[in-house]
Formats: C-alpha cells, sequence, structure tokens
C-alpha cells in the first residue's frame, strides 16, 4: 500500500528477539537488522538509527529500549519504525495503544514491515490492530495450553521441573518420566533413616560430605538443602503443584521412603531443625558482618529467659553461620558487647584512618537533622553552639544508643567495606 506522506519520514529500525519458548522460531535480531537495511536501500528510507533487545513482549512497558523509542518519537527525534513484522513491536494492548496514539498525534507517521506499510490513516491502523492482536491471542492460547499440558502431566503423577536430589530426569521413546538416581538414590533413603534414629542437622550434613552426597553441580549440599529435603513429601509419592497452591498429586516416580518414615521424621523435626523462638524474629545485624576466621557469614539467633513476673527477657547472639567451616572456633557474642565493639571500632577509624569515613546520604540527613536539635537544646541552656561542632563521633554514639535498627545498620556503610567480626570484636579485615 503506498503511503500518502508529503514529507520524508525519519526512521528508527527496531529490531527484537524474545528468549522465551513462543518466540525461539522467531527470526533473529542480524538477520531482521539485514533484511530490514536491504529493504531501506532499495526503497531509498532514511534509517537514522538501529536499536535492538532481547526481550518479551508480552506485557506494557517491560522493554527499556522500547520505551526509550516511544520517548524519542514524542520528541520529535523519529517519525517512523522501520520493523520486521508488527509482532515485533507488541504483542500486548498496552504498547499498541501507544502506538496508535502516537500516530493519532500525528508525531508517529508511518511504521513499516517487511511486506506492509501503516500511515496515519483509519484503514492501516485497524489493519495494524488486528495484527498485534492477534499476536496478543496467540500468546494467551500458548499460555494456556502451556498450563493446561503441565496439569495434565500432573495429573498422570510426573511433577513438572527438575527432580529432587535422589532422582534425575530421563526421556526415553519421546517420554519423559523421573527415575531414581543409582548413585545417590539410596543415600537419601539412609539420610532419612539417620533422621528417625534422631541424628541432628549438623550430624548429617558431617555424614552426606563424607559419602559425597552431592548436589546436581557436584558441590556438596548445604544444612539448608537437608532440611528442605527431609520435609519434601516427593520422596514419599507426593507433591503440590504449584507450590503452595494447596494442589496436591500421587506421584508415578518411584518411593525412596515410606510414608511412615516420612512422618516419623516429621516428628524428629525438633532435634533435626533450627528450634524457632517466638518473638520479633527481628535481628538487627543479621547478614551485615562476617567471620573474620573462616570469612563465612555470622547470623543472630534469639533467646529468651524466662522471669517470675512480665514476659521474658529478649537476648541476640551472633555467631559464625558455621557453613564454610563447620568446625570454625569464633565464640558467640551478644548483641550489645557488638554494639559496643562497633563503636569502639569506629571511633579508631574516625581517629586514626579519617579519610575512609563516607557518610551515605541517609547518614547525612540524619546527621543534619539531630545537629539542629543539638544546637537547639544548647541555646535552652544557654549555651552557643559555636564552636562546639557536632563530630562524627558523637553522631555515631548516638545511633547506637538512640537511633532506629535501620540507622544503626547504615552506620556499618561509612567504610564502604566488609566488617568483620574476630574474638567478639569488629575488626575490618579476615584473620590471615
Amino acid at each position: 500500500m503506498e503511503s500518502q506522506l508529503t514529507q520524508p519520514v525519519n526512521y528508527c529500525l527496531y529490531a527484537r528477539k524474545s528468549s522465551e519458548s513462543d518466540e525461539r522460531q522467531a527470526m533473529s535480531i542480524d538477520s531482521q537488522v539485514k533484511e530490514m537495511t536491504k529493504l531501506a536501500k532499495k526503497e531509498n528510507l532514511i534509517i537514522s538509527e538501529i536499536r535492538q533487545e532481547s526481550h518479551s513482549a508480552k506485557e506494557s512497558g517491560q522493554r527499556p529500549v522500547f520505551v526509550q523509542l516511544l520517548n524519542d518519537i514524542r520528541n520529535g527525534r523519529f517519525t517512523g519504525i522501520l520493523t520486521w513484522a508488527p509482532d515485533r513491536l507488541s504483542r500486548n494492548a498496552g504498547d499498541l495503544g501507544m502506538l496508535v496514539d502516537l500516530m493519532d498525534q500525528e508525531r508517529l507517521l508511518q511504521i513499516r514491515t517487511y511486506s506492509q506499510v501503516f500511515s496515519n490513516n483509519p484503514n492501516e491502523k485497524f489493519l495494524l490492530m488486528i495484527l498485534c492482536s492477534q499476536a496478543k491471542l496467540e500468546n494467551d492460547q500458548k499460555g494456556i495450553n502451556v498450563k493446561r499440558g503441565i496439569r495434565a502431566k500432573c495429573e498422570k503423577g510426573w511433577r513438572p521441573g527438575p527432580a529432587p536430589i535422589g532422582y534425575y530426569n530421563r526421556s526415553f521413546n519421546g517420554t519423559k518420566d523421573i527415575v531414581v538416581d543409582p548413585d545417590r538414590g539410596h543415600l537419601v533413603t539412609e539420610m532419612f533413616q539417620k533422621a528417625i534414629n534422631g541424628e541432628h542437622g549438623r550430624a548429617i550434613k558431617k555424614w552426606a560430605d563424607k559419602v559425597k552426597l552431592n548436589n546436581r553441580s557436584g558441590k556438596p549440599i548445604c544444612l539448608a538443602q537437608i532440611y528442605r529435603m527431609l520435609k519434601d513429601p516427593f520422596y514419599y509419592g507426593e507433591f503440590e503443584y504449584p507450590v503452595n497452591s494447596g494442589i496436591w498429586y500421587k506421584g508415578s516416580h518411584p518411593r525412596l521412603v515410606t510414608k511412615e518414615m516420612f512422618l516419623k521424621v516429621q516428628q524428629q523435626r525438633i532435634n533435626i531443625l533450627p528450634k524457632a523462638k517466638w518473638g520479633s524474629k527481628n535481628v538487627l545485624f543479621r547478614g551485615i558482618f562476617k567471620c573474620a576466621s573462616c570469612q563465612g557469614g555470622i547470623t543472630g539467633e534469639e533467646h529468651f529467659r524466662e522471669r517470675l513476673h512480665g514476659e521474658p527477657r529478649r537476648h541476640v547472639y551472633y555467631h559464625c553461620g558455621r557453613v564454610k567451616d563447620p568446625n570454625c572456633k569464633e565464640p558467640f557474642v551478644s548483641e550489645e558487647k557488638l554494639i559496643s565493639s562497633l563503636g569502639k571500632y569506629i571511633n579508631f577509624m574516625v581517629t586514626a584512618h579519617p579519610q575512609t569515613i563516607n557518610l551515605t546520604p541517609k547518614l547525612k540527613l540524619g546527621m543534619e537533622i539531630y545537629n539542629k536539635i543539638r544546637e537547639e537544646a544548647l541555646i535552652q541552656q544557654d549555651i552557643n553552639p559555636k564552636g562546639k561542632e557536632l563530630s562524627f563521633a558523637e553522631f555515631t554514639q548516638h545511633i547506637l544508643r538512640n537511633g532506629t535498627d535501620e540507622e544503626k545498620r547504615e552506620i556499618t556503610k561509612v567504610f564502604g567495606k566488609q566488617l568483620y567480626i574476630h574474638n567478639k570484636e569488629v575488626c575490618g579485615a579476615p584473620v590471615k
């Protein structure tokens, strides 16, 4: 269809390919650019810029390159789009609506594909909307078909996705099923038996490392993974899909444990899993520090001491998670001791290495606010605040005594590097 334009169109060549399964057969980006460049040369079209991205077009406003292209058209940088096919531009109603709206505003003069031209006239805009809506319909139908296929697979007893440790996925004569891993299946059964016999999580972890019960990448399984395996009903023949949906299926895969064994393990979980304490679970410095000895993560846990009257008293202790080194000897340190040590470390650094202090924006704002309050308090006491400037060390002590948890965590960021704990003290480097 010939365009009725009377002014030259300044085109942006837009090429897109999605990595999602429904578009894996789509023409590659390089091929799109090559073909459309040849077309532009043949038709004497002006291509000001070539833009490309690998992103799904199912959802509106999620493609950064396309969003920027629309903004540039609004600002007059481009007046046309050159692309392989309409579905390269839109597979959703939101992006399609913005394209048509730009045409209505006469900012987008033309969209040109390999075989069609869409200008600002009712018939061509209507055709563009039909083609893009057809692409959306295909997406929606494929989504429904995929869900139906997954549901049918579950009803046959085969859980979608990678099989858990102790099994592997097998393709045989065009069918896919789940079979027992001959190298690790019997070890999973033995792990459940150890849990029934009352062995705790770390003992099972040492045993798993010894017998080389590894994950798919060949690395030793971590303690958290052991806990997840011991409460996974897949091993006795049932699975929930999707997870947390409340929809359960009976599996067709071989069982590694009986249901009775599984239930006995759950009864032993109080000895296998970390004990859950009642309380706030708000551990102030969790994930902030690392162990100076093994460089593993420092974790925190709550303890509650019963009192004759009133609520139990809450105490928080920090210690090495012992993931990298199960035999790490770093001792526990209380939260009060850790806060005191952090204050001493900051005071030392302020005095010895002031150039290393770099206030975050949040701390700068907090320091300004605190300084104003402090000056007002001094004036009320007939004290001239001049000559009594607020020091960072003083502000730090205020935060550690009276600040919020967020402010205390922010204080640990002023050095721009990882902080460590060694022998209950904060330090700036691991122990060699």
